[in-house]
């Protein structure tokens, strides 16, 4: 069988050549529920709705829009039996409390006669963090559910091996698909994201942010808020002194709200949303990367292989965005 590339990018399942914005998610999820019923049964268990029927009345509908009431992503109806919205969000972001109220209160739904009725929010979130921070609008009558991409991945596997061949077939493109893009970190990505580090200590610390990083290879920022990043990236480096000092492979990461679960030497406190970065050993230039041309505080994005041949991180953030905008000008 021939490689089929795209923009010079190997395609391994016909969804990838949809792409990886919310709104291909949502399709290439609708598509494989409405087309296999092994899955959507899957999926139904999944979310605590195992006795359901799946019959020629079972519709499923995507971006469906009510006056006022805005547009659901998909929604899985089956007469008497279930009436399910799904919402589909990429990373770590949920839904307002304003959006859930609306789907909550549309009269298609509200009206229903079905026994099990479900707004389910699709994300990489954790049913923890969603349990902790997702604002529950109160709603007689429907339960809010959290589903993490990667237990939709699993309920694709697990349904391959009661599907038909055509099933089997769809849901192995599904499978890759999911697994290329569930984590929300591109690991073909070299992009480094690249901070300043203090010598202070966070408050109620008795340790530095450098040594945080240093001794115990530990890294923390706020989610998503003031610039900061809402997905992980793959590398970070730490610039203190005037000049870059280390790059790190982010190998893996959590999310905390109080840190001292993690680092016994801050406090115990409620912080909000943070990502605690788990990192590798220490790449260091093999010359001298000055800060050049960059705020005090200031957070850029460099490639790496520019980042270590370069003599100064603005100049490698420079060229970094010359072959950003080079590669979008080609397609």
């Amino acid at each position: 069988m021939s490689k089929l590339l795209l923009h010079n990018r190997r395609i391994d399942s016909v969804f990838q050549l949809l792409g990886e914005k919310e709104n291909d998610l949502t399709f290439a999820v609708g598509w494989a529920l409405a087309n296999s019923r092994s899955f959507l049964g899957s999926f139904l268990k999944e979310i605590g709705c195992a006795h359901s029927t799946i019959g020629d009345s079972t519709i499923v509908r995507l971006q469906t829009h009510e006056s006022k009431r805005g547009i659901t992503d998909i929604e899985i109806e089956s007469g008497n039996d279930f009436f399910i919205i799904v919402e589909a969000k990429r990373g770590w972001h949920l839904p307002s409390r304003n959006q859930l109220s609306k789907y909550l209160g549309r009269h298609s739904f509200s009206s229903a006669k079905a026994r099990f009725k479900a707004v389910v929010v699709l994300s990489e979130c954790s049913k923890q963090y969603f349990n902790e921070f997702v604002e529950k609008p109160r709603h007689q009558g429907a339960r809010l559910l959290d589903l993490p991409w990667k237990e939709v991945f699993h309920c694709s596997r697990r349904a391959t091996g009661k599907s038909s061949h055509a099933e089997k077939r769809l849901l192995n493109e599904l499978s890759i698909y999911l697994e290329n893009i569930m984590t929300m970190q591109n690991k073909e990505s070299n992009l480094v994201f690249v901070v300043s580090l203090s010598y202070r200590n966070p408050r109620g610390s008795t340790i530095s942010y450098i040594d945080i990083v240093n001794d115990k290879r530990l890294y923390f920022h706020p989610m998503g808020t003031n610039g900061w990043p809402s997905e992980p990236p793959n590398y970070i480096g730490f610039r203190y002194d005037g000049k870059l000092q280390t790059i790190h492979y982010v190998k893996s990461y959590d999310v905390f709200t109080d840190p001292h679960v993690h680092i016994g030497e801050i406090e115990a406190d409620n912080w909000g949303s943070y990502f605690l970065y788990h990192l590798g050993p220490p790449i260091r230039p093999n010359h001298e990367v000055r800060t050049g041309r960059i705020y005090r505080n200031g957070r850029v994005w460099c490639m790496l292989d520019a980042l270590l041949t370069s003599r100064s991180i603005s100049k490698a953030r420079d060229i970094t965005k010359k072959r950003m905008r080079q590669v979008q000008f080609e397609e």
